[in-house]
């Protein structure tokens, strides 16, 4: 394979991430997986890495994949929307929205990956990969409500994610192996028809319909693999919370004037050989939302504390941490590997933030997969995932209307088909 198709992938695969509208909102906002083999397993593989994807989960696992480079895209389908019933009060003062069924546009969204791995020597071993993370994306017409959910005409945002994980990887013996990743992050956002918040905003000039405004920053991930006995590997990964620039043009939204970090990550994970063609995987994994102002700080920071949006203290989406536990199960047949998952964690919108949710209604708790790789010759192989999310909903009472005779669903259900195309050298 020659090193100028190879740079040709990595910037196809790269651009491809930077000009796609990302909305892989599957535990929270962070996708369930990243390499094809391990969403296939319900996005467990912190024990059990399988490509140079691996990375993205846990950078210890890139002495134990070899010399590849796998390259691939997903086509996500994020059905969501909201129902408001009961008709507004007509206190005074207060924010009633016009009752009905709502469901966001743009249905499907293209999202590619790109790793690469090579072993430096006999103990080590370097790699790069390039993903989108996850995001947050609605777009409710205006035609599907009258004014638009909020009066202020087409209403939704857009968060999109853009990782480029750089990793090194040592072998400490014949049984343990640790690693760590410096990680760029990129994010884009903008948001709409949110005007009639501008009275609770700390500057309504960057609240809403400002266009695209972007923010980065850098974090790291450290990791480790060990077999505890001859047919069981453990592993552990964890991602610190990353420090971004401030979305600037939207000080008026975000708490702490723009500010939108990532939150960490930690995962823990085994993996059990039963025999020479069975494998069984699970890893627990906790996103600590509860960490950045602009995700975790409720509503009542405005109802109650009278704190206006992008203050230091201001609401945000009063998200909690989740804890998400995935199983999976791969097996050989032929020159085939059969792969099924199942992952759940307890979404994090309490009932009591449906309302600023309905912008970003990421309430998933259940993942069923499957998937297969085949090979391709000796030298390159195909790999499948498929990602069904069962209709999960939450509902509560629309705060900013009082005596909350009005009440908020939520609404989502997720499917996604991700392949790869994988070469070894």
């Amino acid at each position: 394979m020659s090193r100028g198709f190879n740079k040709s992938l990595l910037a196809l695969s790269v651009t491809g991430l930077l000009i796609s509208p990302l909305a892989n909102a599957t535990n929270g906002y962070f996708a369930h997986g990243y390499s094809t083999k391990e969403k296939a397993l319900a996005g467990a593989g912190v024990a059990h890495s399988q490509d140079a994807m691996a990375a993205a989960n846990n950078p210890a696992g890139l002495v134990n994949v070899g010399d590849r480079m796998d390259v691939g895209a997903a086509i996500f389908n994020p059905n969501r929307g909201y129902t408001v019933t009961g008709a507004p009060s007509a206190v005074v003062g207060t924010f009633g929205l016009t009752p009905g069924s709502v469901d966001s546009a743009q249905e499907y969204f293209f999202i590619p990956h790109f790793g690469y791995s090579k072993k430096l020597d006999d103990t080590s071993a370097f790699g790069v990969a390039a993903y989108g993370n996850g995001g947050m994306n609605t777009n409710y017409k205006s035609s599907a409500a009258p004014a638009g959910t909020f009066y202020g005409g087409p209403t939704g945002v857009n968060l999109a994610q853009l990782f480029i994980n750089a990793s090194y990887a040592k072998q400490l013996n014949s049984d343990h192996s640790v690693g760590a990743s410096l990680i760029f992050a990129y994010q884009m956002f903008k948001s709409s028809g949110l005007a009639a918040f501008g009275g609770f905003s700390a500057d309504n000039t960057k609240l809403t319909n400002n266009g695209d405004d972007t923010s980065t920053g850098f974090g790291a991930k450290i990791g480790w693999q060990g077999k505890v006995a001859p047919e069981v590997t453990l592993g552990a990964s964890y991602q610190t919370k990353m420090s971004m620039s401030e979305f600037d043009d939207y000080a008026g939204l975000f708490a702490e004037q723009g500010d939108f970090d990532i939150p960490a990550t930690l995962s823990l994970g085994a993996a059990w050989d039963i025999d020479d063609k069975r494998t069984l995987v699970v890893d627990v994994q906790t996103i600590y939302y509860s960490d950045v102002a602009s995700i975790a700080n409720p509503m009542s920071k405005l109802l109650v504390d009278g704190q206006p949006f992008g203050a230091a203290n201001g609401p945000g989406f009063g998200w909690e941490d989740m804890t998400v536990v995935k199983i999976g199960y791969e097996w050989d047949q032929n020159d085939m590997t059969w792969r099924v998952g199942l992952s759940n964690g307890s979404q994090p919108i309490p009932e009591s933030e449906v309302m600023f949710n309905m912008l970003a209604p990421g309430i998933m708790e259940t993942h069923l997969t499957f998937g297969f790789t085949m090979a391709m010759g000796s030298n390159a192989e195909f790999s499948l995932a498929g990602m069904y999310a069962p209709s999960n909903d939450v509902t509560g009472a629309n705060p900013m209307e009082v005596p909350n005779q009005q009440t908020i669903k939520l609404e989502m259900d997720q499917m996604e088909v991700q392949a790869t195309y994988s070469m070894k050298f």
